[in-house]
């Protein structure tokens, strides 16, 4: 059977290396989910085994239509669970109608995207296991006081708990990626609703860290005229507020806009 041909533009790298393939499915837990849901299969390494973990609940969303013919071929048991489409479009709520667990080797192209998908999809999506670029899973794992603590890091641990599992060297792939790679897990946490306005809260984490290396007090300013963030945020940087501390700068920022419309 011929192999599937990787394509630059899709972020396309394979893995090829089992032992690693079976750490990534062994670390989803998939405790009480309704789908087990696979992005981006390429050429199956994850998905065989997958499969025969899961059974009919298991589905892949594949964009590439190369490795989807190869995919019929070298698994036809997947049957209509092989969905070819591109994963940002497809829509969770109606296609999934239950608790989702999603794993995969992400393009590297997409990886963000990808998680924004998932934290919109939050009421779904119960666990992620997925592999990305070790600087985007650090990122998002990180905790408060570190330049590598941003956007993706403060909207994501509000809603998930994030552990980093395992580094991947780079020889791991094919064809080999320029950096090293990391797998990591995201659990849905008892966060039902933020004690803010969740739209607000967005903005201000964003706009909080587009300006990072202002102090709060200007760049909340900046995104909001006539807004102050008072204390005891005024004199800090984004980096080093916590879930809990950008809940609390929303409600602020909230009750004055209030009083100015």
């Amino acid at each position: 059977m011929p192999v599937v041909r990787p394509k630059k533009s899709l972020g396309q790298h394979f893995l090829h290396d089992r032992r690693i393939a079976g750490l990534i499915v062994s670390s989803l837990q998939a405790e009480g989910v309704d789908y087990v849901v696979e992005v981006g299969p390429g050429m199956g390494v994850l998905t065989e085994d997958l499969l025969q973990r899961f059974g009919p609940v298991f589905y892949a969303v594949e964009v590439d239509g190369e490795s989807v013919q190869y995919l019929r071929q070298r698994l036809p048991e997947l049957g209509g669970n092989l969905i070819e489409a591109d994963f940002l479009d497809v829509d969770i709520e109606n296609c999934f109608n239950g608790r989702v667990a999603i794993i995969g080797n992400l393009p590297y192209n997409i990886s963000s995207q990808i998680f924004f998908k998932i934290l919109a999809m939050r009421q779904r999506v119960v666990e992620a296991v997925v592999m990305v670029q070790r600087e985007v899973a650090q990122r998002i794992a990180e905790k408060p006081g570190s330049r590598t603590y941003g956007i993706l890091s403060v909207l994501l641990q509000a809603y998930f708990n994030i552990e980093y599992l395992h580094t991947v060297s780079e020889g791991a792939f094919t064809p080999p990626p320029r950096v090293k790679s990391s797998v990591i897990r995201l659990t849905r946490n008892h966060v039902a609703e933020l004690d803010c306005n969740p739209e607000l809260f967005v903005r201000v984490v964003k706009a909080s860290f587009n300006q990072r290396r202002k102090m709060l007090r200007n760049a909340i300013h900046s995104a909001f005229p006539g807004v102050e963030a008072g204390k005891p945020f005024s004199e800090r940087r984004a980096e080093q507020l916590s879930v809990a501390d950008f809940v609390e700068l929303t409600n602020m920022v909230e009750q004055q806009l209030t009083a100015v419309s």
